[in-house]
């Protein structure tokens, strides 16, 4: 039997970090009751990852283009203005949700669907340096994508989404990791001088999302020293988290 094409591992490769951040759901599995409490901590937990997230974003960014990584972070909190103001114009449903839950739920699936797309990219480009380097930057970003993936699901279930549907949405904010490094592995040079804009891009538009809409909701519902904790360890956690890659 002949081995893959280089093009069909590359995709392979990018679909099992898309895969991994289903798993972000399953420690939901776990948490029998959602009151209003459980949301509060959730909120935190997910800003303090994706925070500690888009910190890690802005280094790598920086290492590639200091100026284009900040044309992009100011580009993403454009977009997380333009697409709130957009979905808060129409009547939003999301699963089970509707109104200002459902607007939530579809912001933070397309803030994390962005990040990806950088994610993607890397995999592509860590693929036209060799089959070595491409293996250890696919690890390390499936490793990755599992906070990522909790994130996600932090604001999805307390919100009435199952713990399927949870993996499901996890899974489908990573699709451009595997769709877009087949492209950037054929085109890395393209693909190369793009990337800090994209970097800079997902870390703008995930830091706005946390001051804007998941803090302000943990702070009106649970204890705001408690909040302020959990934000402050999730984000280190997943700071030092990253270093550790």
């Amino acid at each position: 039997m002949s081995s893959p094409s280089p093009v069909t591992q590359v995709f392979l490769f990018g679909l099992i970090t898309a895969l991994a951040t289903g798993l972000g759901a399953v420690p939901f599995a776990f948490v029998r009751r959602v009151s209003p409490r459980v949301v509060a901590v959730t909120n935190a937990l997910a800003s303090g990852l994706m925070l500690g997230a888009s910190f890690g974003l802005l280094s790598e960014g920086a290492d590639h283009g200091r100026f284009a990584t900040l044309v992009g972070a100011n580009l993403g909190v454009l977009f997380v203005l333009g697409a709130g103001r957009l979905l808060g114009d129409h009547d939003v449903d999301f699963g089970a949700a509707r109104g200002e839950d459902a607007r939530k739920m579809v912001l933070i699936v397309l803030v994390m669907t962005v990040h990806s797309v950088a994610e993607g990219v890397a995999i592509g480009t860590a693929f036209a340096g060799g089959t070595t380097l491409a293996i250890v930057i696919t690890a390390a970003i499936a490793v990755h994508n599992v906070p990522e993936g909790l994130a996600i699901s932090a604001v999805l279930r307390p919100r009435g989404t199952s713990i399927a549907a949870c993996a499901g949405w996890s899974i489908v904010s990573s699709l451009p990791q595997p769709l877009l490094a087949v492209p950037s592995f054929l085109f890395v040079g393209a693909f190369e001088a793009l990337l800090p804009y994209g970097i800079g891009f997902a870390a703008g538009a995930m830091v706005f999302m946390v001051l804007v809409e998941l803090l302000p909701d943990a702070f009106e519902t649970g204890r705001r020293s408690v909040i302020a904790l959990l934000v402050s360890v999730a984000m280190v956690a997943m700071v030092l988290f990253q270093q550790l890659l």
